[in-house]
């Protein structure tokens, strides 16, 4: 098992290039099950998940070729299973995304219950609910969800309880191949679901209310293979800017959108840093101390949930001062904070809330990664800590990061990475 080991002190300079997002590439990639016909996706991550999602494609059959420059293919044609097995599904929550089109296009599916990162119960009761509506036949047995529709799926209108992305995502997909008309009540409006909503658009579906939290999906018989672009990720992004309000210096990030971090970039101002948005490129900057802010996550386009932990690592960094970072997404993400603590940081957690004094600095010590985005937290605090940090268990990182230490090196940051 590999560990991170961070000398801390060093300010960050230079330009980077961000990643295909990993939470538009995994429905995207998915996706290409709605048709047959040799599918086209750009710009995907190379990330554990991404390749944990093609190993899954290919033990239904699907043919799948990920090269260097992040050009997917699928062939599709000869779906011969329809098993999503345990051992492939256990480490990552997004494979129930398989389940809507599977059902949509053959009419059934197995899919084992969804694994994942330890920060919630994140529930799949939103995806059953609707595709029962929609007349399939479910059944919870010994771990996996089996689905059948005896006839083609039926439109109908859902109405989620909280806007869920994966949900959204799900139900879409069915709902592509569906008879009838779908519409979808208090969905997501995060910019993923948009991005899926361009690839069914670009194969064929007749989807409208794109950004908002009504969609109207008019099923058709068909779809077709298509060609589509991954998004930049806004969650990459924003963990390099909050990385750079806490060491210090000067960096461009290109290949973004700032359009996609509202809440996170009006934010980081407050928090004191030098912001510059281009049309697809952010500079940032930090010249001044550090300014107390209170944070509230909440569906997009609020804070993501997804930076939670790693504004907290910026928040114990002030000179002083509480800042309340409140969590009401997921009830069990705050699993960061004990190991922030032994970096230094002055953190006491009520309930959903997280209350953080500024203690000035960390100084480095060894910690523990609990979870993809509380990995993220533990490098921005070795980064900028006084002395070693020793980050374990970084297979979290690898979810989600692409080339997190290569990048890191190329804007100055003294990081390994190595056997334990």
């Amino acid at each position: 098992m590999d560990k991170l080991v961070i000398e801390g002190g060093h300010p960050l300079r230079g330009s980077i290039k961000i990643s295909g997002a990993k939470n538009a590439a995994l429905p995207l990639i998915a996706a290409t099950l709605l048709a047959p016909g040799r599918h086209t996706v750009r710009n995907v991550p190379n990330l554990r998940d991404t390749r944990t999602i093609l190993k899954l494609l290919e033990s239904f059959g699907a043919k799948t070729e990920l090269a260097a420059d992040g050009t997917l293919t699928v062939d599709s044609d000869e779906i011969s299973n329809l098993e999503a097995s345990y051992e492939l599904v256990k480490t990552m929550r997004a494979s129930v995304l398989v389940l809507g089109p599977l059902l949509a296009r053959f009419g059934r599916a197995r899919v084992s219950l969804p694994g994942g990162c330890a920060i919630g119960a994140r529930p799949i009761d939103f995806h059953l609910q609707a595709l029962e509506k929609m007349g399939a036949r479910l059944v919870l047995r010994e771990g996996y969800v089996e689905a059948q529709a005896e006839a083609s799926l039926a439109g109908a209108e859902v109405c989620f309880d909280i806007p869920s992305v994966t949900g959204t995502e799900n139900i879409l997909m069915a709902a592509a191949l569906a008879k009838g008309v779908t519409v979808l009540k208090n969905a997501a409006r995060e910019p993923e679901v948009g991005n899926l909503i361009e690839m069914l658009q670009a194969m064929g579906a007749e989807i409208e209310g794109r950004d908002t939290d009504r969609l109207t999906i008019r099923g058709v018989p068909r779809l077709k293979a298509a060609d589509s672009a991954v998004i930049p990720d806004r969650i990459e992004t924003g963990t390099y800017l909050i990385a750079v309000g806490a060491v210090g210096g000067e960096v461009t990030l290109t290949n973004c959108r700032p359009g996609h971090l509202p809440s996170v970039l009006d934010k980081l101002r407050q928090v004191g840093l030098v912001i510059e948005e281009g049309e697809d490129s952010i500079r940032v900057a930090r010249r001044g101390a550090l300014r107390n802010v209170d944070v509230k996550t909440m569906p997009y386009p609020g804070f993501p949930t997804d930076l939670q932990a790693q504004v907290m690592s910026l928040m114990a960094m002030t000179n002083g001062g509480l800042s309340v970072i409140h969590e009401t997404i997921f009830e069990n993400r705050f699993m960061h904070v004990a190991e922030l603590r032994r970096l230094g940081a002055d953190i006491r957690v009520d309930g959903r809330s997280a209350i953080v004094k500024g203690a000035g600095g960390f100084v480095g010590a060894k910690v523990m990664a609990t979870d993809l985005r509380a990995s993220a937290s533990l490098v921005i605090a070795g980064l900028a800590a006084q002395g070693l940090t020793e980050i374990s268990r970084i297979y979290h990182l690898e979810r989600g990061y692409d080339n997190l230490v290569g990048k890191l090196r190329a804007l100055g940051a003294k990081v390994q990475q190595m056997r334990e």
